[in-house]
């Protein structure tokens, strides 16, 4: 089976491609137009016939789990919200080999080229529209083209940096662009997870197939990036909406895999026309910001005053030069699919040469004879500002007139185009190509569109070695994108050549040098000590409820007034004892996620999977859990879980200063619990039975029994609980950490002497270690907890706010 079409002749070949029908003239992937095989899909298809169908769902398998368990995911919408759904993979990428992909490069790298010149002049001379080769309309009304911008020149000397491209295949095989992406392009860190998850999926394969790698892509542009640092001190950021946009997760990845710093616009400022970020050290200056949200959202002051996303004064650092902005402001009118109609001409005008690369073909109505032209073609041309195949580009309008009067009848929107339709784009519709995809276990042929990156580097435009494809989830266009059903897939860029292996560090044998752990934002350092508060708190929130399950499966709901003292306790926290699993405990865990969330670039992949396991069981178990026993074994298995993640990110975390809020977040919670739950359980007052739950409640039971010849007494009990050095649940020791930690985080700062925090903690430190057990009174209890608080709000002002 070496030829092809000898690969195509063998039973398992045949199995595989049973059924396998593009429909008529539309060019495949795979297959020629008389049903021969590709030279470059042989490898691919014979390594799949080569296996079973049960070793490829285990290997399909494998990628999946590889993207569950690195957290990647989409946000399905609905009417009723949103929800994070898996990634869809689909598995079987998509193979082009290097020699057509250097064509296409070429043609992208000359498309960037001019969408800079085209950028550059709508802010700067307004040749273009001076010279009738762009509407002065479809600038001027163009809610994208940003008045405030005009005449700002980047610091860089470029308006575009890092570029996307919807391309696909026409009915002959050529490539056409369909649509340009300068605002904020998303999916290249998507690209990245689909490459690890398929290697995974195809190992063998993918290392001899001698595919393109992609880290070099991502090593150029990082090095460009940190090449327009100013005078070098001031940092590189990447500015994210924030965790309820569905392409956060890509934040978060590439500023971990890049070494950049997430940011949010509440952690930024302006300070005599330069961004600063705010650290736990203080203000520090940025000199690069990556954008990752809409233009008109940047700036409250200058752009649109609505946003609560937006730095004011952001538009004024880019003026006085002192930021340099990856896309410039106002970029998003260069993906105005009208452009698309005048980019030929443009092309001719500006580069002196043809557009390497055809547009889709695209009109602009704005005068007779175009609006003539669209009325004899509207029975193939789209209207609107979305094409009807469903393709997903980003911040697309979901209303397509031309869709709206094909369900109905074309009349009305011929009269239409005829009177007042001069500002309508007319487009024709796209025949996509198909490629193959694993469906129940036969390749089957489904749409695809290509999106392909460039980036700006010193030596000109870097284009990604690949990319990655929009699969539809049948053969019908119009379910392409992942809120309809459709998929992704990697893209391999193949040579008939080994390819250098590419990596984004230096060589191995280079001399290292040790570099201090990035900066801390403030806003990543509050959600990592609310962090290490919600997780405690719910922790204490299951023992709670444990305990109370226990004595009512032993004594019944109105035995003990123990139990109502529980029930009370329990109440502080939000928690109804009438469901054996309260919502209140959900929230609790969704806050401790939250928290966790907002600062995926600084977390571990297994503590975030611990803790999304922990809080997807608590949800999937509430439904079903029965007062008594079953609620005491289910909030063990809670408090198993809880301990596996503690455990995981209290022994793996490197010791830097997000550890450091994490840790004294977790331990001045605890602390604070501890003395609520002294309170309550050991006052003189309390119900029999009060300072056996407290020593459960503070897992030292154990310890009670070999430390003490004596039953459990309010002395013993505060002496284990609140006062013990080396018990881990007391509060003293608690203290202790948190004085430890501050310090290291005040030593880091370069303090030359005790911080507010320092000079809060002391007091309370130096009593806890001469008390004795009788000088903890109740009310002594209650000041403990009133201490600790006023820890908790020197901590905030000095580090987090």
């Amino acid at each position: 089976m070496n030829k092809p079409e000898d690969l195509l002749r063998s039973d398992a070949a045949r199995r595989l491609l049973d059924g396998y029908q593009p429909p008529p003239g539309v060019e495949d992937e795979m297959l020629r137009d008389d049903g021969t095989l590709r030279p470059i899909w042989a490898s691919m298809l014979r390594h799949l016939a080569q296996q079973s169908p049960e070793v490829l769902a285990q290997r399909f398998a494998r990628g999946e789990q590889y993207l569950h368990d690195t957290g990647v995911y989409f946000r399905q919408y609905t009417k009723d919200g949103s929800t994070e759904r898996d990634w869809p993979l689909s598995h079987v990428p998509v193979l082009i080999h290097d020699t057509e992909w250097q064509g296409l490069a070429d043609g992208l790298r000359q498309r960037a080229d001019l969408l800079e010149q085209v950028m550059a002049d709508l802010y700067g001379e307004g040749r273009l529209v001076r010279d009738g080769l762009l509407p002065a309309e479809l600038v001027a009304r163009n809610p994208e083209w940003l008045r405030p911008m005009v005449g700002v020149k980047p610091r860089s000397g470029h308006h575009l940096h890092f570029l996307a491209f919807e391309v696909g295949r026409s009915p002959d095989g050529s490539w056409m662009v369909l649509g340009d992406r300068a605002q904020a392009p998303s999916g290249s860190g998507f690209a990245l997870e689909n490459r690890v998850a398929t290697g995974r999926t195809f190992p063998e394969l993918f290392a001899e197939s001698n595919v393109h790698r992609l880290a070099g892509f991502f090593r150029q542009f990082r090095d460009a990036l940190n090449g327009l640092r100013g005078d070098g001190e001031g940092r590189v950021g990447i500015l994210t909406p924030g965790q309820h946009v569905d392409t956060y997760y890509e934040h978060a990845y590439i500023a971990r895999y890049l070494g950049f710093l997430l940011l949010e616009a509440g952690e930024l400022a302006v300070d005599r026309g330069r961004l600063t970020v705010r650290t736990i050290n203080g203000a520090v200056p940025l000199d690069v910001l990556w954008r990752r949200l809409d233009s008109n959202s940047a700036d409250p002051l200058e752009l649109d005053e609505a946003s609560a996303i937006g730095t004011p004064g952001l538009v004024s650092a880019l003026r006085s030069g002192g930021l340099c902005m990856v896309n410039a402001l106002g970029s998003g009118v260069m993906e105005t699919r009208a452009f698309l109609a005048f980019l030929p001409r443009i092309a001719e005008r500006l580069l002196d040469a043809p557009l390497a690369l055809p547009n889709i073909a695209t009109w602009w109505c704005g005068q007779q004879k175009e609006r003539a032209y669209v009325l004899d073609h509207l029975d193939r041309m789209l209207i609107g500002p979305a094409y009807s195949t469903g393709l997903p580009f980003d911040s697309e309008s979901p209303t397509v007139l031309g869709g709206q009067f094909r369900r109905n009848s074309e009349q009305p929107v011929r009269d239409w185009i005829a009177q007042d339709g001069r500002n309508l784009v007319g487009q024709e519709a796209v025949t996509l190509s198909t490629t193959p995809a694993m469906i129940d276990g036969k390749l089957q042929p489904r749409p695809m569109v290509l999106r392909v990156f460039a980036a700006r580097t010193p030596e000109g435009w870097a284009i990604m070695p690949g990319g990655y494809a929009r699969i539809g989830r049948t053969i019908e266009p119009t379910a392409l994108a992942m809120q309809a059903g459709g998929s992704v897939a990697d893209v391999w860029v193949m040579s008939d050549e080994p390819v250098q292996a590419e990596t984004l560090h230096p060589a191995s044998d280079a001399a290292f040098s040790r570099k201090f752990p990035v900066l801390l934002p403030a806003r990543s350092a509050d959600n990592l000590y609310w962090l290490g508060r919600y997780v405690e708190r719910s922790e204490t929130a299951v023992r709670l409820l444990r305990a109370y399950h226990r004595r009512l499966e032993a004594y019944g709901p109105d035995a003990l007034p123990l139990t109502d003292r529980i029930a009370a306790h329990l109440e502080t926290f939000g928690l109804d004892v009438d469901e054996p699993l309260p919502a209140g405990l959900l929230a609790l865990l969704e806050q401790s996620r939250g928290c966790a969330s907002k600062v995926r670039d600084r977390f571990s992949t297994d503590g975030w999977n611990a803790l999304a396991d922990l809080a997807a069981t608590a949800r999937r178990m509430r439904g079903s859990v029965e007062p008594g026993a079953d609620a005491v074994q289910v909030m063990g298995i809670l408090l198993r879980k809880i301990a596996g993640y503690s455990g995981l990110v209290h022994e793996n975390m490197f010791r830097f200063d997000g550890w450091r809020f994490l840790t004294i977040g977790r331990a001045l919670e605890r602390a604070d619990q501890t003395a609520a739950l002294l309170t309550a359980f050991a006052d003189p007052d309390a119900p029999e039975g009060g300072f056996d739950l407290a020593v459960e409640l503070g897992d030292s039971v154990m310890t009670h029994r070999r430390r003490y010849t004596v039953e459990t007494n309010r002395a013993t009990v505060i002496d284990l609980l609140a006062l013990d050095a080396d018990n881990p649940r007391s509060v003293f020791f608690q203290v202790n950490i948190v004085k430890d930690e501050e310090d290291k985080l005040a030593r880091n700062r370069g303090a030359a002497r005790s911080s507010p925090v320092a000079r809060q903690v002391l007091p309370l430190w130096t009593a806890l270690s001469v008390a004795e057990p009788a000088d903890l009174s109740t009310a002594r209890l209650v000041d403990i907890r009133s201490e600790l608080s006023a820890i908790s709000d020197a901590l905030t002002a000095r580090y987090l706010s």
